[in-house]
């Protein structure tokens, strides 16, 4: 290990330390500021231009976005970019504490280690070599809020559109491995109210229960027929897949069931355009339910991520493969990478740590990541800034 290590592990222990929790719980979530203005800090002397992006009527969250740049075009270079904030943790599940770096079997273990706080210190440490150097291309480092529940800190660049650059990595675990696709995440639900009344007489009650089960029907028919329109080799799992998650309905067996929900999520690949498939759900969910006392609701329980795909001609996805040794892949996890794309930039997925370790207690960055991640940021930063 060089002498960035001790440096990298300072700076990791401290963004480690600041809880980020976010979370569909009110009762969770947090926000992001103190992380960001933190990273603020020590991107600012290094010279790069910081500005903060508060989330609409979210003050407490916020966006970053730190330049390094030598005057020219401000349409061009690379982004490294990351979030900032991280899942819920199972407290008494952790053998240490998840805010306090640890380092134990040449690993670091913290909440946000891998996924993914601990990108951030490798691409200052990366940046640190070119800082003061002329720049063909600006360098920015992007540090994002709520990408574990509503990415609405990629929202917000795509509604300001920026930052504008030619090429973005996104930091999140993939085992150093480049990613160019990935599927995309629906989290959809059912709700179908119908009239309450006694088992004794079907008449005098319309089940909103066996209304669902047509309802469910209709869904599995629709898994299928996609499944057989839509397939790519290029995944572990090459067809879209759609999972009931959980239903909930009636209070009692002695009564006609008035309301249920249902929840399901669906994995579009690339190619399916989330407000196409919720058109056809909402089509084929209409049709299934009929009678004068149901009434059914069909809606999505965020906006959604789009599946993600970066061509194979990108000058990017040459330069990740030859740093990096591996032909860049898929995975089944969503990121903020559609987001880029949708802002006209080519993007990769890249990072150190592994996903099998993401949203796990005792979470950990391996310390033999770090070295290989340095050398390919420096190397892509030579390819697009230098």
């Amino acid at each position: 290990m060089d002498n960035a290590v001790p440096n990298l592990r300072q700076q990791l222990q401290q963004l480690v330390a600041i809880p980020s929790v976010s979370a569909t719980d009110p009762k969770l979530d947090m926000g992001n500021r103190a992380v960001v203005e933190l990273l603020g800090e020590w991107l600012e002397a290094l010279g790069f231009a910081v500005e903060l992006m508060p989330l609409p009527g979210q003050p407490h969250k916020a966006n970053m976005i730190a330049t390094l740049s030598s005057g020219g075009p401000a349409d061009g270079g690379l982004v490294l970019a990351g979030h900032t904030d991280t899942v819920p943790y199972d407290e008494g599940r952790w053998q240490s504490d998840p805010f306090k770096l640890e380092e134990r079997d040449n690993r670091w273990y913290g909440l946000g280690s891998t996924d993914m706080k601990g990108f951030f210190p490798l691409a200052i440490e990366a940046a640190r070599a070119i800082a003061g150097k002329p720049l063909k291309q600006p360098l920015t480092i992007l540090a994002t809020a709520d990408e574990e529940t509503s990415m609405a800190g990629a929202r917000a660049l795509v509604e300001a559109g920026r930052p504008r650059a030619r090429f973005a990595v996104v930091g999140e675990p993939t085992g150093l491995k480049p990613v160019r696709m990935h599927k995309g995440m629906m989290m959809e639900a059912v709700r179908i109210t119908g009239q309450a009344g006694h088992s004794s007489d079907p008449s005098l009650g319309a089940s909103a229960l066996e209304a669902m089960h047509g309802a469910i029907g209709e869904l599995l028919s629709l898994r299928s027929e996609w499944q057989q329109r839509y397939n790519n080799p290029g995944f572990a799992v090459p067809v879209p897949t759609m999972n009931l998650g959980c239903i909930h309905g009636g209070d009692n067996p002695n009564r006609i069931c008035g309301f249920t929900e249902l929840q399901f999520d669906i994995r579009p690949l690339p190619g399916m355009a989330l407000d196409d498939l919720r058109g056809e759900l909402q089509r084929r969910l209409a049709w299934s339910v009929h009678g004068e006392r149901l009434h059914l609701d069909y809606g999505p329980l965020f906006a959604g991520v789009e599946a993600f795909e970066q061509p194979d001609t990108s000058e990017l996805v040459a330069a990740a493969e030859k740093l990096t040794g591996h032909s860049a892949g898929s995975v089944a996890f969503a990121t903020e990478a559609p987001f880029f794309r949708e802002m006209g930039m080519d993007t990769i997925v890249l990072g150190p740590g592994d996903i099998d370790q993401a949203h796990q207690p005792d979470e950990y960055l391996g310390l033999d990541r770090i070295e290989p991640m340095l050398d390919v940021l420096r190397g892509l930063i030579a390819r697009f800034c230098l």
